[in-house]
């Protein structure tokens, strides 16, 4: 791998004098120089040390991806097919504006402060956070950022959302049209002011519209992995009384299915379910699984543009997006009116 010490030598410069050229720092070097080290850089897909660049610049070239860990999340940030997909998409846009992604799990806002100086992010995207001293922490670094799926009220929150409510709603409508009445609805923790809030919130209204009453004990919550998910298969195979259950994500949907057939529970013969995401897992199980579909990418590509305007000290054309849903009817769910 080529060195700089290989191009001050072919270009007949100093290490010092390549440096500053790498670095933006070339006042005092020749437009002739400053060409020629340019042209060998090029030739040698020379990439110089991000940790470098940071330091001799205002801000990186780094936007930070930033998972909010809390006692009640603990999984793997890239465990989760739709942030994978999100992740990606970002990678993507903003690979060609010249911008490199970090992604993170972070616990504290101790360990954000950490972050964000020692790296000198130019921006951040953060997924589910929620209106507390972690949000307070991310306003005092007083970098561009995004929230993704939160519903945080704030004047100088850019934020990319959800219809979570409404989906919801159409997955849980969608059981008690085929004729379903106790219907679980399946999540990691719920809390106030969150994105699992805003879909229970949509769960009960279907509910109301049909007049079935809320059972409480129809609410189950665990983490979001394919072990959990299907330990509450097993479970809710147990349970002859429910006859439909609402997943709040397809990988929860997913680890469900599974541990229904661990107890010879068959979908939809025996339960009928529907997820939400729609992400490569509802093609994937078998029968294919009904789910509430978002676009992933789409969100990913709006939060970097987001951040990529307040970078260039522009107004993005709205401050807060929220995408829509839509149910994708695959083979999860049977008709109890047939």
């Amino acid at each position: 791998m080529v060195t700089l010490k290989d191009i001050a030598a072919e270009a007949g410069v100093s290490i010092t004098t390549v440096s500053n050229v790498v670095h933006n720092r070339s006042s005092r070097v020749s437009p002739a120089t400053v060409k020629k080290i340019w042209e060998i850089l090029e030739r040698e897909h020379y990439a110089p040390s991000m940790s470098a660049r940071s330091l001799a610049k205002e801000h990186s070239s780094i936007i930070g991806v930033i998972t909010h860990l809390t006692p009640e999340n603990t999984g793997s940030t890239m465990g989760d097919p739709f942030l994978s997909a999100f992740v990606d998409s970002i990678e993507k846009r903003t690979r060609e504006e010249g911008f490199y992604v970090m992604v993170r799990a972070v616990e504290d806002s101790g360990a954000l402060a950490a972050i964000s100086h020692s790296w000198n992010l130019a921006g951040l995207v953060l997924t589910g956070l929620f209106q507390d001293d972690f949000f307070t922490a991310v306003l005092g670094l007083g970098i561009p950022f995004v929230l993704i799926d939160s519903y945080v009220e704030h004047p100088d929150v850019y934020s990319v959302g959800l219809e979570d409510e409404k989906g919801g709603y159409l997955a849980t409508r969608h059981l008690l049209e085929k004729g379903h009445r106790r219907i679980a609805f399946t999540s990691p923790s719920i809390r106030p002011g969150g994105v699992i809030e805003q879909r229970l919130f949509g769960y009960r209204r279907a509910l109301s519209e049909f007049d079935v009453p809320f059972d409480p004990d129809l609410v189950f919550t665990q983490e979001i992995t394919v072990e959990e998910g299907k330990q509450l298969g097993r479970v809710l195979g147990g349970r002859p009384d429910i006859t439909g259950i609402f997943a709040s994500a397809d990988l929860l949907a997913a680890g469900i299915m599974a541990g229904l057939n661990e107890k010879g529970v068959t979908v939809p013969r025996d339960k009928s379910i529907v997820g939400f995401d729609d992400n490569y897992l509802a093609q994937l199980t078998i029968p294919g699984l009904t789910t509430i579909h978002q676009d992933a990418e789409q969100k990913g590509f709006l939060a970097t543009d987001m951040i990529l305007c307040q970078l260039r000290h522009e107004e993005p054309a709205q401050r807060n997006i929220i995408l829509p849903v839509r149910l994708v009817e695959r083979g999860s769910v049977r008709d109890l009116r047939a």
